[in-house]
């Protein structure tokens, strides 16, 4: 079984990165500069920002489906990100050693199952989770500080 990760699109977001510090402050958010890696995991890119690059920490829904499992959470977003990660191949930031949670939704955004892994585990999870009836999508989290990382969907 094959997958697909998927990074947020960026053009939804030039109008954050555009923003004053001030104007970042008003909607909670702030504009860093990454000072070890890993640590800033881009989730445009989904690859971690370089010590001295330019991120902007904000809060984005992402999973906006009109149950109880709605969600928004912190991510970072590199301020030179472009072209979104969207790829068979597992994603640079899964590939350090973090450890992972995953989250089944049916078509309807209804969670339907969830573990952790290690970053070598992933693929294993994935098959898993996709192996079960209704499974349409999978988020990934940092299971840490719990941050939505990335979309997975079977190809």
């Amino acid at each position: 079984m094959s997958f697909r990760y998927l990074g947020l699109p960026q053009a939804g977001f030039a109008n954050i990165l555009g923003m004053s510090a001030g104007q970042l402050a008003e909607i909670g958010a702030q504009r860093m500069v990454a000072d070890e890696k890993p640590g800033y995991p881009c989730r445009v890119t989904l690859a971690d920002a370089e010590p001295g690059e330019s991120v902007v920490l904000f809060s984005y829904m992402h999973q906006s489906a009109a149950t109880a499992y709605k969600a928004s959470g912190p991510v970072f977003v590199r301020q030179s990100a472009q072209t979104p990660y969207d790829s068979d191949r597992l994603p640079p930031v899964f590939q350090e050693g973090r450890l992972l949670s995953a989250r089944a939704y049916n078509s309807a955004g209804i969670m339907l199952d969830a573990d952790v892994t290690a970053s070598d585990g992933l693929e294993h999870l994935l098959k898993t989770l996709f192996a079960q009836r209704g499974t349409d999508y999978v988020h990934v989290h940092y299971a840490k500080r719990g941050c939505f990382a990335a979309r997975v969907e079977r190809i």
